[in-house]
């Protein structure tokens, strides 16, 4: 179904806030944080690309932009800025992100016409934030295992999603190794989020769906949507089982726009499976 049926040109990161009890995603290109609350449609235009938050409070949200990681007062709109993110590189933006168990805040950044390897992966942790790995073109899928003893990345040109093991704060230790190899597939693997029983969700660009992998890497079932690129999944509702969707209007011509009219709009499918709540970015 049709959760909220404005168009993105490129929607991403889709955050359910736990103690708002709202969904909260962005339009890349359009500069644009949004939300609705009840039937209300909401949304907040920013000065540069936004595309990835994690919840701090009850109204603070961390928000990463092209050029910074700031925390967003939800109520009056004031930015507070906590870090600068490749705020010397016109090159580059803000893509995937997502809080892990530890309260650290993941971030991808790239290209902005996808430059390859122009972009990384940075972890934000009580107030420092370090560099993870470089050479990234598309950065995406990062997501974390319920016991936060791993988390998973791709590069999305690579076709290859990546299984990396934490240490008890929550840094990378070892090299990441293959957790999925999806290179033989024509679709790229995308944003990506894991339940609560440890299995990934991963939209897949240029197919429709979102698909689900046991933490073995085996496929256990597909969820299909009305749009060609989604692009990022994550659980939400009272009980967490609504999957939502983001979807993207990005690259299609207008004989792919008329094709797919509801391309770019946020989709949700209910009693899916359990999620994980979202974690706390800690400060």
């Amino acid at each position: 179904m049709i959760f909220d049926a404005r168009k993105c040109e490129l929607g991403e990161g889709p955050l359910w806030h736990p103690v708002a009890k709202q969904l909260f995603w962005f339009d890349i290109l359009g500069r644009r944080l949004m939300s609705c609350q009840g039937d209300q449609p909401q949304d907040w235009l920013f000065d540069e690309m936004v595309s990835a938050a994690g919840w701090v409070s009850a109204r603070e949200l961390l928000i990463a932009s092209e050029t910074q990681l700031f925390l967003f007062d939800l109520a009056t709109g004031a930015q507070s800025h906590l870090a600068a993110l490749e705020a010397e590189n016109a090159v580059t933006r803000s893509n995937d992100g997502r809080a892990d168990p530890m309260g650290g805040f993941w971030i991808g950044t790239m290209g902005k016409q996808a430059e390859k390897g122009a972009g990384a992966i940075y972890r934000y942790y009580r107030g420092e934030l370090r560099r993870l790995f470089g050479d990234i073109t598309i950065s995406n899928a990062i997501c974390f295992a319920p016991d936060g003893r791993s988390g998973c990345f791709t590069d999305t040109v690579t076709g290859r999603v990546m299984r990396v093991a934490l240490d008890s704060q929550g840094w990378p230790k070892g090299p990441p190794e293959v957790y999925l190899d999806l290179s033989d597939q024509s679709s790229g693997p995308d944003g990506a989020v894991m339940d609560a029983g440890g299995n990934m969700w991963l939209a897949q660009w240029g197919a429709g769906r979102v698909a689900c992998f046991d933490p073995a890497g085996q496929l256990l079932r597909h969820i299909a949507f009305e749009a060609p690129h989604t692009s990022c999944p994550a659980f939400g509702g009272d009980a967490l089982t609504t999957l939502f969707c983001t979807s993207a209007q990005q690259g299609m011509d207008a004989a792919a726009r008329a094709a797919y009219p509801k391309a770019g709009m946020v989709f949700a499918a209910q009693n899916v499976a359990k999620g994980q709540a979202e974690h706390q970015v800690i400060l």
